[in-house]
């Protein structure tokens, strides 16, 4: 393996209480009851979009008709708060630099908003681990779709082979199939071992430092 290429939410950082506290400030806002922290980590994954629409839905809204309002106070509210609270997961700090030691690509791919996902890794990061960081935006259709994996994969100029693809959810399990990438899945994140193997994972790790073997 000569890169690494992760998922954000739930894969490097427990980000939860911010989503959470994001999209509650945001159904208040519009005069809507709160969702639960439950709730929420079983909508995210898909992208702020989807993250909105299934949080409107449990709140009392599945007509849609207030999504575009929603998706407007909510960007602004998560921007402001998209690290309220947010640390990396035990051991990552430590894996992420033995990876480094190691002379391994790092990069980031994320659902998240591609403005906020820089702003979430090079605030708990910093500037130097990361070759790449790369959230969602236009010309790059949102995972499972692979164009954001080959896209770092020629910015980094490895090949699929050579890259393994580390993420917490059925979302990161099926962009590493159709981006043809090995895949492994973390234990730690916002699904449990059983949902994991339910979507397909072939490789489920419970700490960081086990990814350090695929080297």
């Amino acid at each position: 393996m000569r890169a690494c290429i992760f998922d954000l939410d739930g894969t490097l950082t427990d980000t939860l209480e911010s989503l959470t506290y994001s999209v509650g400030e945001t159904l208040k806002e519009m005069g809507l009851p709160n969702i639960s922290e439950d709730e929420c980590r079983s909508f995210v994954g898909n992208g702020a979009r989807v993250l909105m629409e299934r949080s409107l839905q449990a709140a009392g809204e599945a007509g849609g008709e207030r999504l575009d309002e929603g998706m407007a106070i909510y960007g602004r509210i998560f921007d402001a708060n998209c690290t309220y609270h947010v640390t990396p997961y035990e051991g990552i700090t430590g894996m992420l630099e033995a990876l480094k030691k190691k002379k391994v690509k790092l990069a980031v791919l994320s659902n998240k908003p591609h403005r906020q996902t820089v702003k979430v890794v090079r605030e708990i990061f910093g500037e130097d681990i990361f070759e790449y960081i790369q959230g969602q935006q236009e010309g790059i259709e949102r995972k499972p779709d692979p164009a954001g994996v080959r896209w770092l994969l020629e910015m980094m100029q490895i090949t699929r082979e050579e890259c393994l693809y580390v993420g917490d959810s059925e979302v990161d399990i099926q962009t590493g199939k159709n981006a043809g990438v090995q895949t492994v899945s973390v234990a730690w994140g916002f699904r449990d071992r059983e949902a994991l193997e339910a979507a397909g994972a072939e490789v489920i790790i419970s700490r960081p430092e086990k990814l350090l073997q695929f080297v």
